[in-house]
Formats: structure tokens, sequence, C-alpha cells
């Protein structure tokens, strides 16, 4: 594809979705970022005319067909859809309650399930590709993240079941698990303190092969390499970028 396509971007106000959101804007691509706070979103469309923000839920099957409608009207059309939304938490299995299962998996496997649903017309249309962002944890257990990770490894095992469906579509599927990055989700999704925060980061880089934890660029990179030209024969793949935390 050329780079004037027309992407959704789901959780783009920080992190690895903005920085990804502005690597695609940079590269000629239109980009609907959506998120849950308008104030993010608006300091992001500042960056770069060719990002556009929007407030909606990733959980959300109203809000799905509403970014659809909302790039359809923008642009014509959608070629790549990123499913970077996560949600997440540090809780034991003494601890858990319906609720908390229930909001992990709403963004992290029905969010995306709901959003690809939607944009499949029009992928089609354009034999398009959908990229999903998981974690080191979909593939590699975690004491206290059971959940998290659970539903990580759904959303692996869609990638692979989507991407053998949709291919005779055209349509190409591939996910990114991400290692333990500087996003500011210990003490934001996770919950935890800045000192327990600081305590965790520590250990990961301790853990990580190559001894740092990632920054947001370290990922969007390859995001934005598996929605391109690049990839055009890859579908059904995980991709770790993590610093060899999964070997380790």
């Amino acid at each position: 594809m050329q780079n004037d396509k027309v992407i959704i971007l789901t959780g783009g106000s920080s992190g690895i979705g903005r920085a990804a959101a502005l690597r695609f804007a940079r590269q000629g691509d239109k980009v609907l970022v959506t998120g849950r706070r308008s104030a993010p979103l608006d300091q992001l469309t500042s960056e770069h005319p060719n990002i556009v923000g929007m407030v909606a839920d990733a959980a959300s099957a109203t809000d799905a067909g509403r970014t659809v409608t909302k790039a359809l009207e923008l642009w014509g059309r959608i070629d790549a859809l990123i499913n970077n939304a996560g949600a997440g938490a540090i809780l034991s299995l003494a601890d858990i309650t319906a609720e908390r299962i229930a909001d992990i998996f709403s963004v992290n496997v029905f969010g995306p399930s709901l959003l690809a649903s939607a944009a499949l017309p029009h992928l089609r249309d354009r034999r398009g590709t959908i990229v999903n962002v998981s974690s080191t944890f979909g593939h590699k257990p975690g004491a206290a993240l059971s959940h998290y990770a659970a539903s990580k490894a759904a959303l692996e095992h869609l990638t692979r079941c989507w991407a053998l469906e949709l291919a005779p579509s055209g349509i190409r599927v591939n996910a990114v698990a991400a290692g333990p990055t500087e996003t500011g989700a210990l003490t934001g999704m996770m919950g935890l303190t800045p000192e327990q925060a600081a305590a965790v980061e520590e250990q990961e880089r301790e853990s990580i092969p190559l001894g740092r934890r990632g920054i947001p660029d370290d990922v969007a990179e390859w995001l934005v390499r598996l929605a391109g030209p690049a990839a055009a024969w890859m579908t059904g793949q995980v991709i770790d970028v993590d610093g060899g935390l999964g070997l380790a």
C-alpha cells in the first residue's frame, strides 16, 4: 500500500498508540485516533494535520460503529485497523471479581472483535490489514497477571484465526507483542503507586536480556511496518518486541 492509507488506531492518545499515530501521519497516512479523554487527543491532533481525534470507548459496540462511520465520512475508506487500546491489572486470584475480569476482557478481547467486525466490509474493499497489540504475557506466564495475560493470549489466537478466515479476502492480520514499555501503564492501567511501579520497573530491567525497558517508538515502529507493504506476505504472525523478555 502506498503512504496515503487511512488508519483507525484505538487507544492512541498516549504511549505506543500516540507514537504510532505520529509515525503514520508523518509518512503521509490519515489517522483516526480514538481514546477515552479529549484533552490528550486534542494535544495529539495539534501536532500533525493528518491526525483526527475521536472520544470513544474501545469496548463499546456502539462506539465501534461510530468510529468506522467517522473514518468513512472523513476519507471514504479504511485501509488498516490498529487495535492498540488495552486494559489490565495486577490482580491475584484471591482478589478477582467478575467486574474486574469483565473490564479487562471487554477492552482486550471484545473491543478488537467488535471494531474489526464493523470495519470488515471496508477492509475487504481495500484488501486491508489488521494489527493487534498484545503483550509478552500473552504467551509468557506471570504471577498476579493471570487475567490480563489470558486476555492477551486470546487476542493472539484471534489474530491467527482471523488471519486464516480473512486471507481469501486479501486481508492480513498480525500482532505485536510488546514488552514492558515506558508508557506510564504501571501507575495508570495497572493501578500501582509510584513506589510500587519503580520497584517493578527495576525488576523488569533486571529480567530483560537487553537490559532496559522499551520506549513507545520501539513498538510503534513495528505497528507501522506490519500495516505497510514490507509485510505484504505476512499474516497470522505475533512479533515479539520486548528486549528478549519472552526468552528469559
